[in-house]
C-alpha cells in the first residue's frame, strides 16, 4: 500500500496521494479517447471538448455529493466536503453527475447527447479501471474478511497495514472497531481485495465497449451495454464489499437500489432503440475499416426495391443526345 506516493519539496512538503493521481490520469486519458473517437465518429472537436470538460466537473461534484450523503458523520465542517486527495467519491455519482452535466451541455449545442454517450462510454469503464487502484494503494473500498482456507497469495492482496500514525489504514481501522482486532495488529485481517475485483472488471469493460463500437447498430448502444453490464456487475460486487461508507437501505447498499433501478431502465430503451433502428434506419458508424469508421446501416425508405429497380431502369435506359433533346423541343414548339 502506498497511499502518498510522494512528497513535493514546498509548503513543508505536501503529499501527492495516489488516489488522486490515478483519478487524474484516469481524465488525462479519457480526453484522448473522447477526442479521437468523437471525431471518427463526426462530431466536432470543440463540442467534444466543451461536453468532456463539463461532464468531468459534474463527474466530480456528483461522485462527492453522493458520498456526502451516505457519510454525512463524517464532516464536520463543509470545509471537508472538498478534501478529495484521500478519495471519498462514489462511482454511482460520478455516472449520474457526469450524465446530468453533458445532457445541459448538449442540448444546449443541439447535439444527441447519445452520440456523445457512445463515444465517452469506453472512457467510463477505464476511469473504473484507475480509480480502483487508487482505491486500492489507500485501502479503501475493501472486501469482507477472507475465509482460513483462501489461497495465501489471496489473503495476501487482501492484508493492509497499521499505519505508523495510529490511525490506521481504513480496513485496518474498521476491524479494530468491528472484529474487535487488537489495536497493536500491524495488519488488517484478510479481506477480499475488491478493488482489484473491480480494476480488473474496469478494463474488461472498456474491452467490451470497443467491441460494441466495432458492431455498432444504432446510437446509445455502446452506453446502455455498459450500463446495464456494470449494473449487474456492481449489484454482486456489493455483497463482498465491507467498508462502511457504502449506505444502506431495504437491505441493500445505495449501489444496489440504483443498479436496480438502472438495469431494467437500459435494457428497456435498448430494446426501444434497436426497434426504432429497424423501423426507421439511421446511419451509424462503427470502429473499424480503411478509415477508423464504417457504415453499419443506411437509412431506406419503405418502398426501398422499387427505389433500387427504378435506379436500375433508369441506368439502362438510353440517354438522349443534347441535339436531340432540342430538337424535340422545337417540334413541341411548332405544334
Amino acid at each position: 500500500m502506498h497511499p502518498i506516493l510522494f512528497e513535493l519539496p514546498i509548503f513543508g512538503g505536501l503529499p501527492i496521494y495516489s488516489y488522486g493521481v490515478m483519478l487524474g490520469t484516469s481524465f488525462i486519458l479519457a480526453w484522448y479517447i473522447v477526442m479521437a473517437i468523437g471525431e471518427r465518429d463526426g462530431l466536432k472537436p470543440d463540442v467534444l471538448a466543451n461536453a468532456f470538460i463539463l461532464a468531468a466537473l459534474s463527474a466530480i461534484i456528483g461522485a462527492r455529493l453522493l458520498y456526502i450523503l451516505t457519510n454525512l458523520s463524517e464532516f464536520d465542517t463543509p470545509a471537508s466536503w472538498f478534501e478529495l486527495r484521500r478519495g471519498g467519491l462514489v462511482a454511482y455519482g460520478g455516472f449520474l453527475g457526469g450524465f446530468l452535466g453533458a445532457l445541459f451541455y448538449l442540448r444546449r449545442a443541439g447535439v444527441p447527447l447519445v452520440r456523445f454517450a457512445d463515444v465517452a462510454a469506453p472512457t467510463l469503464a477505464l476511469g473504473l479501471g484507475l480509480t480502483r487502484v487508487g482505491c486500492y494503494l489507500f485501502g479503501c473500498d475493501f472486501g469482507a474478511p477472507l475465509s482460513d482456507d483462501a489461497p495465501g497469495w489471496l489473503r495476501g492482496w487482501g492484508t493492509f497495514p497499521h499505519w505508523p500514525d495510529d490511525q490506521g489504514s481504513p480496513a485496518w481501522a474498521h476491524h479494530v472497531d468491528a472484529y474487535n482486532l487488537d489495536f497493536d495488529a500491524h495488519y488488517s485481517l484478510p479481506v477480499h481485495p475488491t478493488q482489484l475485483y473491480e480494476s480488473l472488471a474496469g478494463l474488461l469493460m472498456v474491452g467490451l465497449c470497443l467491441l460494441v463500437w466495432q458492431r455498432r447498430q444504432f446510437h446509445g448502444q455502446v452506453l446502455l451495454v455498459l450500463t446495464a453490464t456494470y449494473g449487474i456487475w456492481r449489484f454482486l460486487i456489493e455483497f463482498v464489499r465491507d467498508d462502511p461508507e457504502r449506505g444502506e437501505a431495504f437491505g441493500f447498499s445505495t449501489s444496489q437500489l440504483i443498479s436496480l433501478a438502472l438495469v431494467p431502465l437500459a435494457a428497456f430503451f435498448y430494446y426501444d432503440r434497436m426497434k426504432k433502428q429497424r423501423q426507421h434506419p439511421v446511419e451509424v458508424y462503427q470502429l473499424g475499416g480503411p478509415l477508423g469508421t464504417k457504415m453499419a446501416s443506411k437509412p431506406e425508405p419503405v418502398d426501398g426495391w422499387k427505389k433500387l429497380a427504378a435506379e436500375d431502369d433508369a441506368e439502362d435506359k438510353p440517354k438522349e443526345r443534347p441535339a436531340a433533346r432540342t430538337a424535340k423541343k422545337a417540334i413541341k414548339k411548332k405544334k
